[in-house]
């Protein structure tokens, strides 16, 4: 049987050199507190809380559902998915009314769900959401 050629110097040194390039993508794709978005949308109505938690005009981030709810000027309330279109990544701040995507610092409007700074492109994906008895009732069958 014949020996197998042992690995060159320079395919040690090219492998040694992707592995830490490919983890840092990796990483890049990942939340920062190392949670996927697998389980990321529900799947079922959430109760969210009062009502009254969302004034006119503004927005709640309620990360442990990734959802926020936003309130227009006249006082509809509406609810987008805070999972980033650009990578998946779960978006834990809000600002004013602007979501601040972790990963790679896409924005958008927690009241349109429209993309105001890149990477992202498409819009956050809007859920159904109603009041019910002065609480808050979001996600599909809402």
């Amino acid at each position: 049987m014949p020996a197998r050629p042992s690995a060159s110097r320079r395919t040690v040194l090219r492998g040694a050199a992707v592995t830490p390039v490919a983890a840092l993508g990796l990483a890049a794709c990942t939340a920062p507190d190392g949670g996927t978005s697998a389980d990321a949308t529900p799947t079922a109505p959430v109760d969210l809380g009062a009502e009254s938690e969302v004034a006119k005009g503004g927005a709640k981030l309620y990360r442990e559902h990734n959802m926020v709810v936003s309130r227009t000027a006249d006082g509809a309330l509406q609810a987008y998915s805070t999972i980033c279109t650009h990578a998946g990544c779960p978006i834990n701040k809000l600002q004013g009314t602007t979501l601040v995507c972790p990963c790679h610092g896409s924005e958008f409007d927690a009241v349109s769900g429209k993309v105001v700074r890149s990477p992202a492109t498409e819009p956050l994906n809007e859920l159904p959401v109603k009041a019910v008895k002065g609480r808050i009732v979001a996600g599909p069958g809402a």
